[in-house]
């Protein structure tokens, strides 16, 4: 197949061939960090090719079964045809994007965080919506979702909400999401039956789990405990097991509270420090002026990348890409598989990152 030499699997596997040799050198061990990154990248390239040998085949066996419905005379192979060919073009399209995901932290876990921007009541249920759909599409990718922290709204719906999502590549796929997020529709909180138009912000960093990585000082921490709030059952209510970590230095805050054991949320708390840390050292090597806390500043009006309209029509957009869906409803049910490829192919070909 010609456009295999396109994605160079020889090459992948020849490296992932050359590392995996590497690992049975004298005092590779030596180094644990170092020794299990060289293993990750090795299963990571080996995944790739397999992906590409799997995908080889089911283009050949489309040939084999368009051949045989040609041979046939009849139309009675045609939907088995349409079927393979359609199966095939989402396979590539989905393997075309993956190996997109070249960045230094693309296929580390990411930690997902939504905040109600202008809007009120009507933004707090848009959060609780946009929640839902990352945690179905994350379900759909078979990936583990856990909730790190939340904060209710007033009246209803959910004023932030921060989302562990682990699984291989899972920021590499959702760190196009960043940014604000548009609803317009007929609220149903107002009496009126009025159109209303609400935002919420999503910032989106990958986990890292090697100190290296990151150095955090304790003597620049200030820890501070009390007493959980909000979705988590009576217990939550009982103990001062939740935590607040403030870095001096950035003065950017981190809180947990999902986890029972105060220790449990203190790690979880460190994770999501970490990974703040890191955007800034990220933004930093690259010279952009980000915000230092990684939200969003102006969640209103002018801000937003992609605009969900329930009414008058149904649509969703995204206006960096131009990506479109009429199936609001499918979108929201997690179906945002072609804005985050429409992304990934428009950041690769020059797109503002």
């Amino acid at each position: 197949m010609k456009w295999g030499n396109h994605f160079d699997v020889a090459g992948l596997e020849q490296r992932a061939k050359e590392l995996t040799e590497s690992s049975y050198a004298e005092g590779f061990w030596d180094d644990g960090a170092a020794a299990q990154k060289v293993l990750k990248e090795a299963k990571e390239l080996n995944n790739r090719a397999e992906q590409f040998r799997k995908l080889e085949a089911a283009y050949e066996d489309a040939l084999l079964l368009m051949q045989l419905a040609k041979d046939d005379g009849t139309d009675e192979l045609l939907p088995e045809v349409e079927a393979a060919a359609k199966d095939f073009e989402r396979d590539f399209d989905n393997f075309s994007t993956a190996i997109l995901l070249g960045g230094v932290y693309d296929q580390n876990s990411a930690i997902l965080s939504l905040h109600a921007g202008a809007g009120g009541t009507e933004a707090c249920d848009w959060v609780a919506m946009l929640s839902r759909m990352y945690q179905r599409w994350a379900e759909a990718k078979d990936y583990d979702v856990e909730i790190l922290d939340y904060l209710e709204g007033d009246e209803a719906g959910t004023k932030s909400i921060t989302l562990e999502i682990s699984g291989q590549a899972a920021y590499g796929y959702l760190k196009g999401e960043a940014g604000v997020h548009r609803l317009i529709r007929l609220s149903p909180f107002d009496t009126a039956g009025k159109r209303h138009t609400s935002f919420a912000s999503c910032s989106v960093l990958p986990e890292v789990a090697d100190d290296k990585e990151v150095e955090i000082k304790p003597e620049d921490l200030r820890i501070d405990t009390y007493r959980a709030s909000g979705a988590g059952g009576q217990h939550v209510n009982k103990t001062d097991s939740a935590i607040r970590i403030t870095h001096l230095p950035t003065n950017i805050v981190v809180q947990c509270q999902n986890e029972r054991s105060q220790h449990k949320n203190k790690d979880m708390a460190m994770k999501m420090l970490r990974a703040k840390l890191l955007e800034i050292k990220i933004a930093e090597q690259n010279k952009k002026i980000n915000d230092l806390r990684g939200d969003v500043k102006d969640i209103n009006f002018g801000a937003q990348i992609r605009t969900y309209t329930f009414h008058p029509y149904n649509l969703v957009k995204d206006h960096r890409t131009g990506a479109e869906s009429g199936n609001v409803n499918n979108v929201m049910d997690g179906a945002i598989d072609n804005f985050i490829n429409a992304y990934l192919h428009w950041l690769s070909s020059g797109g503002e990152k």
